[in-house]
């Protein structure tokens, strides 16, 4: 939106031709959603506490955690529109990757918004039904991956990077929907399991959102990604504007999440921002680097099928608790010690999957 204004403005100021680079648009992206994060988070919190709309604690949980009922929840709405409105001013509105990227963070925050919905203020304790939730995920996620499957203008588009090893691509063909739908829905659900704690999932979000913009970045600039051995993906640089988006909004949630959190972000900010950080691994082809990045996401995620297929299999447990953050509870570690240690974990993981831009 100001993109525009600022090249009808440059033909009168020339100053105004800085707008037209990506980098500065995406500094002012994360400040504004950063801004705009800090300044409608204490209202929300408020009209949460004025309407009783606060987290349910589970009775066979750490019991640390019981004095947390009661603490609002939804959060993550102000982060969903933190990021809505920041790249809605700052970025190339005329780019297709930045308004599917935006479509499918919204739309997975709205399932988790209704879910939300219907626990903690209709007080209805199953929300929407697994199958339900599934169904939709599914539909979204399914659309996207028509979508850029459909539009891809070359080949490289639709193909598979395999860090680490120099020109190392698979050709996916229609098996690239079925891999992007399964990216966008593993990518929310697993962040949606991870965060349980103050401030665990949202910093490895606000990580991993960054490198990909790195990513994103270098992707989209033709002699970048020619001196990195990567694809070029025409256009997908813009993304940088909605990643720095996240970082910014991420930051501003956190100043309320961290411990002991004032606010939780509930399923509307945990599928959302999960689904985001999956479809811009999709885009900018780096499905694997996100496996890497999101290494914490995905313990948490195997810690969970790990401990539900043991139980079914043998009526035994491996972990005290899943997901795994719980099991380390459990064990007598104080809560801010598991969270920065699952934070330094991912700082590790996230330099490694930067480190593929250049190891081949």
């Amino acid at each position: 939106m100001l993109l525009w204004l600022t090249q009808l403005l440059h033909h009168y100021f020339h100053g105004f031709f800085v707008f037209h680079y990506i980098t500065f648009r995406a500094i002012l992206s994360a400040l504004t959603a950063l801004f705009i994060a800090l300044l409608i988070g204490p209202r929300m919190i408020r009209w949460l506490q004025a309407n009783q709309v606060g987290q349910m604690i589970r009775e066979d949980g750490p019991q640390s955690h019981l004095q947390k009922a009661g603490t609002p929840t939804m959060g993550g709405a102000f982060i969903l529109l933190a990021i809505a409105i920041s790249v809605l001013l700052w970025a190339d509105l005329s780019n297709g990757y930045v308004w599917i990227v935006l479509l499918v963070t919204l739309g997975f925050g709205a399932i988790g918004w209704i879910d939300d919905y219907r626990k903690l203020i209709l007080k209805n304790s199953k929300g929407i039904s697994a199958r339900e939730k599934f169904l939709w995920q599914s539909i979204i996620g399914i659309v996207a991956a028509l979508i850029l499957y459909f539009t891809a203008t070359n080949p490289t588009v639709t193909q598979l990077v395999v860090p680490f090893f120099k020109q190392a691509v698979v050709p996916l063909g229609w098996f690239f929907i079925v891999l992007t739908y399964f990216v966008i829905v593993g990518s929310s659900n697993a962040v949606n399991l991870t965060d349980g704690l103050d401030g665990l999932a949202i910093l490895p979000i606000v990580l991993v959102g960054g490198a990909l913009g790195v990513f994103a970045y270098a992707t989209g600039n033709a002699e970048f990604a020619k001196y990195l051995v990567i694809p070029y993906v025409p256009g997908v640089g813009e993304v940088v504007v909605y990643c720095a988006a996240l970082v910014g909004a991420g930051l501003g949630f956190l100043w309320f999440n961290t411990y002991p959190a004032q606010v939780f972000m509930g399923d509307v900010g945990a599928l959302g921002l999960g689904a985001g950080l999956g479809i811009v691994a999709v885009v900018v082809r780096q499905e694997l680097a996100l496996l890497i990045m999101g290494g914490i996401f995905v313990i948490e995620t195997i810690s969970v099928i790990m401990q539900v297929a043991s139980f079914k299999l043998t009526g035994k447990r491996i972990f005290r608790m899943a997901p795994l953050h719980h099991h380390f509870e459990l064990k007598g570690w104080p809560e801010p010690r598991v969270i920065v240690r699952f934070w330094i974990i991912t700082v590790i993981l996230v330099l490694l999957g930067l480190a593929t831009l250049k190891l081949r």
